[in-house]
């Protein structure tokens, strides 16, 4: 229940299943930050699932975001703000909505972070929600959950992808708590990109987290999910770099950051490896949701084939030059040639070398190797998504940003990231820096904003975007660019390529292909 105040400059009181949080009010919204919905999994119950928050007593101030769970630093504009309080009170969320009232039943979406499932967290300044809770007249969460060794790793003795794990408790705290803000839990839908998508597509696989939410946008879905053989040779590396086994009993009792400083170690010595770790070795990252065969029960394409997620509505879509932000940030952006192309090309491209040039005669050595990557990790598995879903008879919509950073004179295209600060309205903060330089959007850029946040929010509230569903035989989607337009899947050439591939679980040792 809301607690009423005698005016509307009252600071909003909201009253959980846990105990009464005091929000403020903020450019006409209330929002409530670092609300517990578990325990800090510290202790003994470091490692282990979620467990439901401690109740507390009296009114809980709710107007700082919790403490970024232990993660690696990563790139630099990707950390949270520097006053974020410290502790291990990491399972938190945050709620912007236009009015905490239990008789509104206001659609709800609810932020999924990227951040390669070992960096990032829900303070971060990229990821403030106000634009879009008040442009959609709806009701905004976003989360923490475990990254990196704590929420990914294989360790004998603890459940399999319990950064997962904590997205669902999250899931079940909406359920049983938006009602209180104004939010309709039969309205749900979750929405992410990058390792947020990858996220979004592990939860409509997952059994535990069916009934949890109605629709699903992911954005850039990442192709890289885990068998359970890989997942415990990386848990065996990953420990081996602190000198101890992957198990409770050994790592249960190492601070959360030796274990970032084993992820830290591993991930510069993959890229060198590739007959150990395949086509993994190349991103440098040793997380990733793992194909477990209880928690995760089959990967994300298999299992939307089977209709796993049959009725929930999805808007999946990808960015045109999705790996340019990861050249420019090894500073190789457009330095990339044939030996680099070529290598890429034989790891990756799914009929060889040659039909991927022969696909793209005219393309450089740098496109190429833009082009195979962007294809294996990011764009293929986003469109496999959809069309996995269509096959059980979902419904679901398909967009692609083609529109350039501007950044870089442009050199970036339509990079990884570019459709959150797009998304959010949050041009100076995160990777946005990179990516906008730092500059005051133009009014171009605002438009294609708001275009973005028009489009999620109507597909929040009714399952429709704004353009018609993507089939086979049209493969009509929305192409974002200065003019949107509506038009066949853009990356023709390379959907071909990849047609009839099969995303799964990256193999283990030995059995990459």
């Amino acid at each position: 229940m809301t607690i009423p105040g005698p005016a509307e400059s009252v600071e909003p009181v909201v009253r959980t299943s846990s105990g009464a949080v005091r929000g403020r009010r903020e450019g006409g919204l209330a929002v409530f930050r670092g609300i517990p919905f578990a325990q800090p999994p510290v202790g003994n119950a470091r490692f282990a699932a979620p467990r439901r928050p401690r109740p507390w007593d009296g009114v809980r101030d709710a107007y700082a975001f919790g403490p970024p769970p232990p993660q690696d630093p990563g790139a630099a504009g990707t950390a949270g703000p520097p006053d974020v309080p410290g502790g291990d009170d990491w399972m938190t969320v945050n709620v912007w909505t236009p009015d905490p009232d239990p008789a509104a039943h206001r659609p709800v979406m609810v932020w999924i972070h990227g951040g390669s499932y070992k960096l990032g967290h829900s303070g971060n300044p990229a990821y403030d929600a106000r634009r879009i809770a008040a442009d959609g007249d709806l009701v905004v969460v976003t989360l923490n959950y475990r990254l990196g060794m704590e929420g990914f790793a294989h360790i004998e003795g603890a459940p399999a992808n319990r950064g997962l794990l904590d997205q669902v408790a999250a899931l079940v705290w909406v359920q049983e708590n938006i009602a209180a803000f104004g939010g309709d839990p039969e309205q749900v839908t979750v929405f992410g990109e990058s390792a947020g998508a990858g996220s979004v597509a592990s939860l409509l696989a997952m059994p535990r987290a069916a009934g949890l939410f109605r629709r699903a946008v992911a954005q850039s879905v990442p192709g890289t999910f885990l068998s359970a053989e890989l997942a415990a040779d990386l848990g065996t590396a990953l420990a081996a770099e602190v000198g101890l086994r992957p198990t409770v009993a050994d790592l249960s009792g190492l601070a959360p950051d030796r274990l970032v400083e084993a992820g830290q170690a591993l991930a510069p010595k993959m890229p060198g490896d590739v007959a150990r770790w395949g086509r993994l070795a190349p991103t440098g990252n040793p997380f990733a949701p793992v194909v477990d065969g209880e928690i995760l029960p089959v990967a994300p394409w298999q299992a939307l084939a089977s209709g796993a997620a049959r009725d929930v509505e999805l808007l999946v879509g990808h960015n045109r030059d999705e790996n340019r932000l990861f050249t420019l940030m090894a500073g190789e952006l457009g330095e990339i040639g044939e030996d680099r192309a070529s290598a890429a090309l034989r790891l990756y491209a799914p009929g060889g070398e040659a039909a991927y040039r022969a696909a793209f005669p005219d393309a450089s050595a740098n496109d190429l190797y833009e082009r195979v990557q962007t294809d294996w990790l990011f764009a293929m598995p986003s469109l496999h998504l959809a069309e996995a879903h269509l096959a059980a008879g979902g419904r679901a919509h398909v967009y692609e940003l083609t529109w350039p950073a501007p950044a870089h004179g442009g050199a970036l295209g339509a990079c990884h990231v570019l459709d959150v600060p797009l998304l959010f309205g949050t041009f100076r903060a995160g990777l946005a820096l990179l990516q906008f330089g730092g500059a005051e959007p133009s009014e171009e850029a605002l438009a294609l904003s708001s275009g973005f946040r028009t489009a999620w929010t109507a597909f929040a509230r009714t399952g429709d975007p704004g353009w018609p569903a993507y089939d086979t035989r049209q493969r009509l989607v929305r192409v974002f660019d200065a003019d949107p337009t509506v038009a066949p899947y853009p990356e023709e050439a390379s959907r071909r390529l990849w047609e009839g591939h099969e995303f799964t679980a990256l193999p283990p040792v030995g059995r990459e292909v």
